[in-house]
């Protein structure tokens, strides 16, 4: 099918503000069209069921005195239900409109679903070569006409006039193919309200997938939080984990932050408190575990719980369970020689003392005299450099800023040697974390913070109070 072959209502509101979960509808405007030629225009004021604020008032010269004795919504609402119905909703911003529509019809007890096509998108997407794609942009670019700017039925024209232009100067099959590509929306399960996962900014956070009875399934996190959220219920899922999940998902909370740590910090913290069914990585290690070497002492395995933040630059390697420690151990000892009996971590014994590993060449001889402890003792320091944990390079905690550039948001994420121990939004609040009780190592916050702080461009600032201790 070809592009203009589609149905399509191209659709426009004004409102009495940008939140549709409590601004109200004052105008709507929506073209039919279909075989490239309009088939209907329709556009009436709408009674808000409130005041118009006087900013918006002088942005659209729609008054209050002006929607006194227009339809309600309500009233309008099954007329305009029939008038969308089967066709794709085109829109300047669609998820505007959309959201709008889905909260004036449920108000109505109308579920209200369609696919949507947003014209800012398909600007982007046929016009890359362009900064800004706002209708005003839009307007002055392709050099568009409008009877009445900021009124519904004089906005929808002009989305109308840019569908033809575009059509023209990129083709109907780019055309075509960029609106494919724009319109294709996961199917969300009956359950979960499209109006819920709109509401969603497309902006860093963590996101919380709850199932029957507020049974916290899954968090996750995302520099674009409703772009992945979406993926979660796309339909070429291949993974029976994932597909389960989407099924089982009955409800959706998230949280913004300023960046992407921000957005790492929180999962982990909450995968830690919730303990989400579907979350393994991030869940507090049963028994988290490190080698502690510092000669002349023997090497130890130490156990991580309860450990103090401060000695964890003592330690190598980081490890959620003594099993995967002693296997980390292991590779190192083949890569290098090394005698775990020398070193108390192998009881086996082999002929004249030696161990079993230098029986099949994998220890250098230690165990039977065939080399120095000095020998031995040189190539450990060098085994056990490579997975020395990052030593603490400040003097005390500092403040890991974050700035949302579209908001210009500011968080500060406290740490201090190694360990989250917040974030804040102010001095006070930075004041009342460093005064927190004792910090608890954890191994997810010492591995992302490490992997974020050697990244270039960080901005750090130090911090005063000293590490709390017990």
């Amino acid at each position: 099918m070809r592009f203009f072959d589609a149905p399509l209502a191209i659709v426009d509101l004004e409102t009495t503000g940008a939140n549709p979960a409590y601004d109200r509808v004052t105008e709507i405007a929506v073209i039919e069209a279909a075989g490239g030629e309009i088939t209907s225009q329709w556009s009436t004021l709408v009674d808000p069921e409130t005041t118009i604020p006087a900013a918006i008032q002088a942005l659209t010269g729609i008054t209050s005195q002006m929607v006194a004795g227009a339809p309600t919504f309500g009233a309008l609402a099954q007329g305009l239900y029939e008038r969308l119905a089967g066709r794709v909703l085109v829109a300047h911003n669609a998820r505007f409109d959309y959201g709008f529509l889905r909260h004036e019809f449920e108000r109505a007890g109308l579920r209200f679903s369609a696919r949507t096509l947003c014209t800012v998108k398909l600007s982007r997407r046929l016009y890359p070569e362009h900064a800004r794609h706002s209708l005003d942009a839009v307007m002055a670019r392709h050099r568009l006409e409008c009877s009445a700017r900021h009124r519904a039925l004089g906005d929808a024209e002009v989305v109308w006039q840019f569908l033809r232009v575009a059509g023209a100067e990129r083709g109907e099959d780019a055309l075509a193919y960029a609106a494919t590509q724009i319109a294709k929306q996961p199917t969300l399960p009956a359950h979960i309200d499209r109006a819920a996962i709109d509401a969603i900014p497309d902006a860093p956070g963590v996101y919380l997938f709850y199932g029957e009875g507020g049974t916290p399934l899954y968090v996750g996190k995302s520099v674009t939080m409703r772009t992945r959220v979406l993926q979660h219920f796309a339909g070429d899922l291949r993974s029976p984990k994932e597909m389960q999940l989407a099924r089982e998902v009955r409800s959706i909370e998230w949280q913004r932050t300023a960046g992407a740590l921000g957005a790492l910090l929180r999962e982990a913290e909450l995968v830690k408190q919730l303990l989400p069914v579907f979350n393994r990585r991030l869940r507090r290690a049963a028994d988290p575990c490190s080698f502690s070497f510092a000669p002349p002492d023997a090497l130890r395995l130490v156990s991580l719980d309860g450990l103090d933040a401060a000695g964890a630059s003592h330690l190598h390697g980081m490890f959620r369970t003594r099993r995967a420690a002693l296997d980390a151990l292991r590779g190192l000892a083949d890569e290098h020689g090394l005698c775990l009996q020398s070193l108390g971590f192998d009881k086996t014994r082999g002929a004249k003392g030696a161990c079993f590993r230098h029986q099949i060449r994998r220890c250098a001889g230690l165990c039977a005299g065939a080399e120095t402890p000095q020998a031995h003792h040189a190539r450990l320091v060098a085994a056990l450099a490579g997975i020395r944990t990052a030593a603490w390079p400040w003097r005390g905690p500092i403040g890991v800023i974050e700035t949302e550039p579209e908001s210009d948001a500011t968080d500060v994420h406290v740490i201090d040697h190694w360990c989250y121990r917040g974030t804040a939004n102010s001095e006070a609040e930075v004041g009342e974390l460093l005064e927190g009780a004792r910090l608890r190592f954890d191994i997810d916050q010492y591995k992302l913070l490490v992997r974020h702080l050697r990244k270039g461009g960080v901005q750090v600032r130090s911090l005063s109070s000293p590490l709390a201790r017990e």
